[in-house]
Order: structure tokens, then sequence, then C-alpha cells
């Protein structure tokens, strides 16, 4: 389902209301929040899709990446997951399980345990996890809180969606590739745990719907305006070629048209520039929100895990758009 699909078709079921759920459907947050105390607040969370990258065990590596992430991105600390997997039975089950020994290694990385989960039999193999973290009441993050005068700082480059659509197309060099499997591998609970005890006004972590969707989900939000500067957003290496090649996703189009109503752009910005920033992403960064004074503390932190993040904008008052591009 693309942009906003699924948060319009929960619009429509019967309301109700619940004060232990701090966060759920009726706003665009990474994840569901469910007091449990004073003290403590679940955090949960499912995602799953279908295979990016050819290899099972790293499948499986990047599937569960992506579903930890959502923990992450509220500030909490994943515990226990569920396996979530769809296969053909004409893969053979030696696959099936290296793409679920892929996901487990994530998840011990993360100090999660796997303690079951379903599994069903379909066309297209598709894994990931359902999560369940924990956190305090006064340490969430959510993404509708950003103020203006925050600075916008964006914890991985961008670009692969753009790379794996030049990898099925068999156009992507094997070293791109290898970098583009590493950043997805890779956990956001580093990034994440560096800047907990500074002020993070903000957080969501940039996926399918690409830093623009994200970005505009966090503005509309919390009521201000976005301003992204295009030439501070890092990407991958030839990730801006394949734009401008035309390997660019389906969903980097349907991205474009979630944010074209509620988006300012430059009319000298290049196609390809506007391609990377609408590029759903895989197991992307973290877009936190963190006042202009703590920045340079947070960036410091931050690029010891992850050495190409970056400010790629600001948070100013409510103008005519939500999101401008500078």
């Amino acid at each position: 389902m693309g942009p906003g699909v699924l948060s319009e078709l929960l619009a429509k079921l019967p309301p109700f209301s619940d004060p232990a759920v701090l966060v759920g459907f009726d706003g665009s947050d990474d994840a569901a929040v469910y007091r449990i105390s004073d003290e403590l607040v679940m955090i949960q969370t499912v995602d799953f899709f279908p295979p990016v990258v050819d290899d099972p065990y790293t499948f499986g590596q990047v599937a569960a990446a992506n579903a930890l992430s959502d923990v992450y991105a509220m500030g909490g600390k994943p515990v226990i997951a569920m396996n979530l997997l769809s296969f053909p039975s004409c893969l053979g089950l030696e696959a099936a399980g290296q793409i679920l020994a892929g996901g487990a290694d994530k998840v011990r990385e993360a100090g999660a345990v796997i303690a079951g989960g379903h599994s069903i039999e379909d066309k297209e193999p598709k894994y990931g996890l359902c999560v369940t973290g924990f956190a305090k009441p006064d340490e969430i993050w959510r993404n509708d809180r950003a103020q203006e005068g925050d600075l916008l700082i964006l914890t991985k480059p961008l670009g692969t969606g753009l790379l794996a659509t030049a990898l099925k197309a068999g156009e992507l060099p094997p070293e791109t590739e290898k970098l583009m499997t590493a950043q997805m591998c890779r956990l956001n609970k580093y990034a994440a745990e560096s800047v907990h005890g500074l002020p993070v006004h903000a957080c969501t972590d940039v996926t399918g719907f690409g830093l623009l969707g994200h970005t505009l989900e966090m503005a509309r939000g919390s009521g201000v305006t976005a301003v992204i500067r295009a030439d501070s957003v890092p990407s991958l290496p030839d990730a801006l070629h394949f734009a401008e090649e035309g390997y660019v996703p389906g969903g980097s189009y349907r991205n474009h048209d979630f944010v074209a109503d509620e988006l300012s752009v430059p009319p000298e910005l290049p196609l390809a520039q506007l391609d990377l920033l609408c590029d759903p992403q895989t197991s992307g960064g973290l877009l936190l929100c963190i006042p202009e004074s703590h920045v340079p503390e947070a960036l410091k932190r931050i690029r010891a895990f992850e050495p190409q993040a970056a400010v790629v904008g600001r948070i100013t008052v409510r103008g005519k758009k939500a999101v401008m591009i500078e």
C-alpha cells in the first residue's frame, strides 16, 4: 500500500479511546505506545516485505533491522520479537532457515529475543518481525513534537531504493552493492542510544515514504514547516547517477504524489535530486529534531557510529507549505 493508505483505512473504523494508549493509529507515528504503569510503557510495531537482496541470510538481517528500527525511532529498547514469514515451498527449507537465521542474529544484536512467530506458504517470500519494546513514559520520542528552531539530523545517507532498482537490473557495481547492504543491515540502535540524554523533540525513521514523506508527516503533525537543504542531504555512492539514468523505483513517484500538495520545490532543483529525496528507503536512518544548541554534541556522538550523519534542514514557523526544499 502506498503512503497514507493504511492511515486512511483505519480512520474509517469506528472511533475508540483508551487512556492507556499513548500513541495509536490516529497519528502517523512509527509504533503504538501503551502505558503499563507510571514508570513503564510498551512499544509495539510490525513490519515485513519481500526480498531487496538475493542472499537469504542477508535478507533476513535487513528485514529484521528494518522492523527493529521503529522501536528505536520511538526512543525505546526492543525486548521480544515474533517472526513473520511467507515462503514458497519450491525454494526449500534451507533458504527459509537462512532468512530466519539472519533475522535472529539481528534480534540478538539488538539485545532482544525471538519468541516464535507465524509462517504461511506464498508465491513470493516475505519476512519481517512483530517487535515489542519498552521505555519510560518521559523517554518516548514522537514524530509530532518538532519545535521552531530545531535542526534536522539524518543519520544514514539516502539511496537504497535507487540502488536496489539498479541491482535488479544487473547494473549495480559489486562495491556499491556491498555498501548498500551493509547500511541496510546496520541497526539504528547505536545512533539512537548515542543521543539518549539529549533533548530530542521529535524523531522518525526514514523508510518507505522517503525523506520527504516522513518529513511531511513530522511537519504536519507538529504544525510547523520543515526546510530541507537538498545539497546537505548525504547519499550513497552512485545513487544520484542511477537517478539520472532513470533507475527510479515506483515508490518514489507515489511518495512525490503524497507530498506534492504540501511541498515547495525550487525550479532549479535537478529532477534526480528530487527523486533521491523521495526515494523509498529500506532500513533507513533516523530523522531527529534537536535544538540547535545541542546539535554539535549530537552529531559528535552519532558520527561515532554513522560517519555520514548530517544536518539536513531546520524547523520553522508554519508557512504556506509544510515542507520546503532549498
